[in-house]
């Protein structure tokens, strides 16, 4: 049996969705920033310095930052993000009520490469669909009654 969004909650939808978008797109573009900073440090031996002897922002031998470490600025602001990317996947799960496995879905987004993008794009069209499948519906019942 398939749940549906309360009646209450189909008003909050487009705002909990665009919520979802925005974190889906900035979680995914920091997680390739994370990717690229991976494999700057550990295959190429580089980190991002700030602030540095060699300019505003240099690529410095790893373990020799000293001054501000873009790197390790890079893991922690995805961290947070992610955390942030989660609350908007349950939020929108939540609301849509679909099952356990979808959430699992979502959240992976934010932990597989580029995998927030395809997500975003299919869960904005499965949403857009029941609420266009919503309203017509709806709209159907108010004819109804009226006649």
């Amino acid at each position: 049996m398939s749940l549906e969004p309360r009646t209450i909650d189909i008003p909050r939808i487009p705002k909990v969705l665009k919520l979802y978008q925005v974190m889906s797109f900035v979680t995914g573009s920091f997680l390739l920033l994370l990717v690229a900073e991976v494999i700057t440090k550990w295959e190429l031996g580089y980190e991002l310095e700030m602030g540095g002897a060699y300019g505003f922002i240099a690529l410095v031998a790893r373990d020799s930052v000293q001054a501000i470490n873009l790197s390790t600025i890079i893991l922690i602001v995805h961290g947070w993000l992610y955390v942030l990317y989660l609350i908007a996947c349950f939020r929108l799960w939540s609301t849509m009520r679909w099952n356990l496995l979808t959430f699992v879905v979502l959240a992976s987004g934010g932990i597989i490469p580029v995998l927030s993008f395809f997500l975003e794009s299919i869960f904005t069209k499965r949403v857009r669909a029941y609420l266009v499948t919503r309203a017509s519906s709806d709209a159907r019942e108010v004819e109804g009654a009226a006649a």
